[in-house]
């Protein structure tokens, strides 16, 4: 089926508006002309016999009238009050021909307005147009007759007929200005069509990067902030799968990575334990070492499951108020043998009488992985645990004198497996990368938020913010 291209589609659609509107436009002037025109010779017949009636209707009043209008073709009739023609004299008597019901409008004083008349007075074939105007005794005012004054239809018609022509060259001529507009708005609204079109085409073989121009006038800005919005939006949409996919095989290769080492030591001791090439002294030390890796690998796994059940809701939160300061110097004891390898001072600042709602457990876990954090990456400094209260919240400042991190990192450590310190290698605690991840997780099905501020080798302060009870 071929199609009707839409540039030819707007051409038709603008012309046959614009041709309709012409038409209508032409048939109401020359009605409105025809009106006028008419309007314009009763008026003009009405003056002439109010003329006569004025000046008494006298013969040579009439005669000389009647040799002034000659040349404009109007005819003067007089008829008396029996409907008898009495100018001009004629042999014969004729009647006007009206009917009854105009005649006694005429006795009662009243005009007759412009009529068609197909035969003048004598039965001749001719159109005129009449009116007709009642004339009365000036001293006991008693109807005496009418008047009659016509004019052919002939120079009517030839007046209409010139305005005919006229408007007919006009209408031909506003056609073609017709269809010189149609082409100009079709070609601006196809123009307008192919940009979408072409930017429509950019996006489906992948070019995100595209801005149409954008005036605020009409739909098709609305519909081009619209694409835009979505060519925005799909872009975004890119680059987030991208990142994921980029994420993934981070995660896979962060994975390997994390399990190689732990499996080439275990893979390596069973090795020299069965060829028998690990001294007598040394095996206790490597069963330890065995020990250990797969210990390791358990919290890898155990991480890793327990990041996908926060993540994807999949854990209860049993919210309680509990002691801050009591939870504080529980954590702390826990971790007093990490603290100390590394030669760091832990310490608490945090009035006893503070209480935060939470998940105990799932507390813990949080303090314990952002403290554990700060004691990995300082070395000889201190770590210190701060509590407070606001209006809205328990406030907890978990700051350290380590390393510091990165200002442009700083957005990457809740990542799984991000690691501030790249060349640094597994530590004894095994450190995974999850830690953070969990978290933050974790804090978001709290409620509460988590901050980070850090300097470049001063330290770094995480601030978290838990909502009270009542909140």
């Amino acid at each position: 089926m071929m199609k009707f291209n839409y540039f030819y589609q707007q051409i038709a659609a603008f012309f046959i508006v614009i041709l309709v509107m012409l038409i209508i436009m032409g048939f109401s002037f020359l009605q409105f002309s025809k009106n006028t025109t008419y309007k314009h010779t009763e008026t003009q017949l009405y003056g002439y016999a109010q003329a006569l009636v004025t000046g008494d209707l006298q013969k040579n009043q009439l005669d000389t009238g009647q040799l002034i209008l000659k040349n404009q073709e109007v005819t003067l009739t007089v008829f008396n009050s029996k409907d008898t023609m009495i100018y001009p004299e004629t042999v014969k008597s004729y009647k006007s021909g009206i009917s009854k019901e105009d005649f006694e409008k005429l006795v009662k004083g009243q005009r007759i307005s412009l009529t068609i008349r197909q035969t003048d007075f004598y039965g001749n074939d001719r159109q005129l147009a009449i009116i007709y105007l009642p004339f009365f005794t000036q001293d006991k005012n008693i109807f005496s007759g009418f008047v009659a004054v016509s004019s052919p239809i002939s120079g009517i018609e030839a007046t209409l007929t010139a305005l005919r022509n006229n408007l007919f060259t006009a209408f031909l001529f506003s056609s073609l200005g017709a269809i010189l507009v149609s082409l100009l708005f079709a070609k601006y609204q196809v123009n307008r069509i192919n940009r979408l079109r072409t930017a429509t085409h950019n996006v489906a073989v992948g070019n995100f990067d595209i801005d149409l121009e954008n005036n605020h006038k009409d739909e098709f800005d609305d519909l081009a902030e619209d694409f835009n919005l979505m060519a925005e939006s799909l872009k975004a949409s890119q680059e987030e799968i991208e990142r994921q996919e980029n994420r993934r095989r981070q995660f896979m290769a962060d994975v390997a990575h994390e399990m190689r080492t732990p499996l080439t030591t275990i893979n390596g001791l069973l090795e020299g334990l069965e060829h028998d090439m690990i001294p007598d002294n040394q095996k206790k030390r490597s069963l330890e070492l065995m020990h250990n890796e797969s210990k390791r690998l358990i919290r890898l796994v155990n991480e890793n499951l327990d990041y996908e059940k926060i993540r994807s809701n999949q854990i209860f939160l049993y919210k309680q108020p509990f002691n801050l300061r009591e939870t504080f110097e529980m954590i702390v004891e826990q971790l007093s043998l990490k603290a100390s390898v590394k030669k760091n001072i832990v310490a608490i600042d945090c009035p006893s009488t503070i209480e935060i709602y939470a998940d105990y457990d799932r507390f813990v876990q949080i303090i314990v992985n952002v403290t554990q954090n700060a004691i990995q990456f300082t070395q000889g400094g201190q770590i210190r645990l701060l509590g407070t209260m606001d209006e809205k919240h328990t406030v907890i400042k978990i700051s350290d004198t380590g390393i510091g991190i990165d200002p442009k990192e700083v957005e990457s450590i809740w990542e799984r497996y991000f690691k501030a310190d790249s060349s640094r290698k597994n530590t004894f605690y095994g450190e995974s990368g999850l830690g953070l991840a969990i978290v933050q997780q974790l804090v978001n099905l709290h409620g509460a938020t988590i901050s980070v501020e850090s300097i470049k080798g001063e330290g770094t302060v995480f601030t978290l913010k838990f909502p009270l009870e009542k909140e």
